[in-house]
């Protein structure tokens, strides 16, 4: 199993030390007020969009894929699926998403897709999430309609697979269910198939509801990942 770290070249920084320079590019006029006056809440606003934004890049691993996700069990009460591993690839290309739905993310100025495959707690239905970063958040609305909204894979997200795991057959053959959902630049995707690896067209009555958990744990990667955080000048954390 894949141990969850940050990518090499994309964490280079905390998130919360990237922001917050508010108040340069002052005229030389008014370089007395302009230097002592704290941000405006425009100004921090706009810091905290931006942080936001940068998330994809700055936060590690497995703080984007926690360990585990909780979700509602079929059969009620409250379940956990674990992370089996994270793709080391980040490349807005037709090895992250369908062919069909490159050239899309390419107008609306992807910067990176990452992915992470799960399996539910009965260990029988896979499901890689995956975050598409944007240019920002009215690309990420215009681009989500490259992606099937009716719950079926394709257009879609395409599965990671992890040699002798659970997810080793997990080929985009395999495919039985998706989902797409946006919030500020992000994208989150989900495709999800079965353990055993057998083929969509071999799985016999479509039971959508065994799916069903992968775009509840979709939905919190993505509202940790999209909610704004009002920096704190006094806290230490923000350079203001």
């Amino acid at each position: 199993m894949n141990s969850a770290r940050p990518w090499p070249t994309l964490v280079v920084a905390s998130a919360l030390t990237l922001i917050c320079a508010v108040a340069a590019g002052v005229a030389g006029s008014a370089a007395g007020t302009e230097l002592t006056r704290g941000p405006t809440a425009a100004e921090l606003r706009a810091a905290a969009q931006r942080e936001v934004a940068e998330r994809w890049r700055t936060w590690p691993a497995g703080r984007i894929f926690p360990a585990t996700l909780p979700y509602s069990a079929e059969q009620g009460g409250r379940e956990r699926a674990r992370r089996i591993g994270i793709s080391p690839r980040t490349s807005c290309d037709g090895e992250a998403v369908d062919a069909a739905a490159v050239e899309a993310l390419r107008r609306a100025g992807c910067k990176g897709v990452l992915r992470a495959t799960y399996v539910d707690a009965l260990r029988g239905v896979l499901v890689t999430v995956g975050v598409v970063a944007l240019r920002d958040e009215a690309h990420a609305v215009r681009a989500r309609s490259a992606f099937s909204d009716t719950g079926k894979p394709t257009p879609g997200l395409r599965p990671v697979a992890f040699r002798k795991t659970l997810a080793d057959r997990f080929t985009p053959g395999v495919r039985e269910a998706g989902s797409v959902r946006q919030a500020g630049p992000y994208l989150v995707l989900t495709t999800s198939g079965q353990v055993d690896g057998r083929p969509a067209k071999a799985a016999g009555e479509p039971r959508p509801s065994i799916f069903a958990f992968a775009t509840e744990i979709s939905e919190q990667v993505l509202a940790e990942l999209s909610r704004p955080r009002m920096p704190d000048c006094g806290s230490g954390e923000w350079r203001c």
